[in-house]
């Protein structure tokens, strides 16, 4: 076999099922080779952005590799902003390139650039692979890395001439990921417990490794032990959710901003924090902390980089989150005293009758907003909501928009099944959506993307039909970057208030996202009336063709967001 030829028998003995690409003249010997390979499928993107999407979402989905190959070095490029994304949100990736041959690098050839330091920030590992008798041991170990808890992208360079060398025998030992996930140290778990115990107002964040580490029933018997609400990832950094929506302990997430942050957060004593990073802010707002200096924080994740990062914690967890957090519910059963029990049977009524009315309150308010026009983003969401059947999986990049109400609705029955960005570069949500799709034949699947972000990676759309992945988008579209219109009013920037924006529009002309779907092969339309939107929606999603919705929603811009 080839340097190519060995790289694809790696990648098969681990069980991979596609790769993500777009080719380019160093990445011949690899697409040649997959000619004849009736194991691994080619899914082609026509830009990196997508193709790194497209791979993200299926790593998320499956918790499997999704294997990429990007064009040299400006294709690196291009797939950067989707390595960063990854990188935050520890989606195991393994990303190849080719490189130029090695023949011709000292004289600074066509295309070539330096790749391995380039991808180092945004990975676990990079490297080159400058001999064909490495292949075998470079994607062993770039599979196992990727998988490895904390789970990560990793990037190989592999140069055009070592793909085509014919290699000797060699040891092709498929990769055997270790998961080196262990319970939390003992007596730290009862200094946890006792500080659990002891509290008279707990409240537990939850975050998106939580079910990426299938521990969301543990974690609801811990919240249930407790009496305390659950406040989901996805309102601050966005992300995955780690506790359901229909539970009634389930609290709406934290706001934006540190001091509303704080405001939230100032009625509890206590607060368990689960497999998230405690907390990542989004811009500079006075007063900086986010978590009030009262509260005693616990922290459990299997990532020792997030503990103690940036707040004090009173009791630091390091292990991995399912036997952690059924350890956990365990010893509060065993050490919790009647009086105890008495108060946590009270707290948890308050919370499920907070969680009750907050729900029916949200309820009332969209349907007043529903006569309004253009549809206002809860009412746009709540018409959504309605359509949505009990298996639905939905990915959001619309910050503006979504504002967690479909949480807060209580419309996603399963929590598996809701993917949002926790990288924050745009163009990762159209894309992410037909990965998960593809990772997820069986499962209808939304994608609620602002148009905006969807610019960032509209070519997704052609892999989409080409492929004939049936995943439905509703683009929520007011025609602006409203979230940075939100941000420049909410740093108090002079001409913001007076509502002056500059290259903040996307208007004069706007974009026709209807006939853009319709050009890449996407049957596409537009709906105005939040009926027919339901209609629309609940028809789409029984499609077995990928569809896109474009709705117009109000432009107003909100003097702040609302969580």
């Amino acid at each position: 076999m080839n340097g190519a030829q060995l790289m694809l028998e790696m990648l098969a003995s681990a069980g991979v099922r596609y790769v993500f690409g777009n080719p380019g003249s160093t990445e011949l010997p690899l697409t040649d080779a997959m000619v004849a390979e009736d194991r691994l499928e080619y899914i082609l993107g026509l830009q990196e952005v997508p193709v790194m999407g497209i791979a993200e979402g299926y790593a998320q989905a499956t918790r499997q590799p999704g294997v990429v190959n990007l064009h040299i070095s400006p294709g690196l490029g291009n797939g950067l902003g989707m390595l960063y994304n990854a990188h935050r949100a520890g989606t195991p990736l393994v990303v190849t390139a080719g490189q130029q041959d090695r023949r011709l690098r000292f004289s600074e050839p066509i295309l070539w650039g330096e790749m391995v330091e380039v991808a180092r920030p945004w990975t676990k590992w990079s490297a080159e692979v400058q001999r064909v008798e490495d292949i075998p041991a470079a994607m062993r170990r770039a599979i196992q890395t990727a998988l490895m808890p904390p789970t990560g992208p990793v990037f190989l360079s592999i140069p055009v001439d070592v793909q085509q060398q014919e290699a000797p025998p060699l040891d092709m030992t498929p990769p055997q990921p270790v998961n080196p996930l262990l319970r939390p140290p003992a007596d730290e778990l009862l200094r946890a417990v006792d500080v659990l115990a002891t509290a008279t107002n707990p409240a537990i964040l939850a975050g998106s490794r939580v079910t990426e580490s299938d521990a969301i029933a543990e974690l609801v018997g811990v919240a249930e032990a407790l009496g305390a609400p659950v406040i989901n990832e996805p309102g601050t950094t966005h992300g995955r959710l780690g506790f359901p929506c229909t539970h009634p302990l389930s609290a709406p997430g934290l706001p934006l901003w540190a001091p509303d942050i704080h405001e939230r957060l100032s009625e509890f004593d206590v607060i368990l924090a689960v497999g998230l990073d405690v907390l990542r802010l989004y811009v500079y707002y006075e007063p900086e902390r986010a978590i009030p200096e009262h509260i005693r924080l616990v922290h459990l994740d299997h990532d020792p980089w997030e503990l103690r990062k940036n707040h004090a914690t009173e009791v630091a967890l390091c292990g991995g989150l399912k036997p952690g957090l059924s350890e956990l519910e365990q010893q509060l059963s065993d050490h919790l005293t009647p009086a105890q029990l008495e108060s946590i049977s009270e707290r948890r009524g308050r919370r499920e009758a907070i969680h009750s009315e907050s729900r029916s309150s949200l309820q009332a308010q969209a349907s007043a907003e529903l006569p309004r026009r253009p549809l206002t983003s809860l009412a746009l969401m709540s018409s959504i909501a309605a359509a949505l059947p009990p298996d639905i999986a939905v990915v959001e990049e619309a910050v503006t928009t979504t504002n967690t109400y479909l949480e807060r609705l209580g419309a996603i029955a399963d929590p598996t099944g809701y993917f949002g960005h926790r990288g924050w570069g745009l163009g990762w949500g159209l894309n992410c959506a037909i990965g998960v799709q593809l990772a997820w034949p069986d499962r209808p699947v939304l994608g609620v993307i602002g148009e905006g972000a969807s610019m960032y990676g509209i070519q997704g759309l052609w892999t989409a039909a080409r492929y004939n992945i049936p995943v439905t988008f509703v683009i929520p579209n007011n025609a602006q970057y409203q979230i940075l219109k939100v941000g420049a009013r909410g740093i108090g920037l002079p001409h913001a208030a007076d509502g002056q924006f500059v290259g903040m529009d996307l208007v004069e002309p706007e974009v026709d996202l209807v006939a853009l779907a319709g050009s890449l092969g996407v049957e596409a339309c537009r709906v105005t009336e939040p009926e027919e939107l339901t209609d629309v929606l609940a028809a789409a999603l029984a499609d077995p063709r990928p569809r896109l919705i474009d709705v117009p929603i109000d432009r107003t811009t909100p003097a702040a967001m609302e969580y």
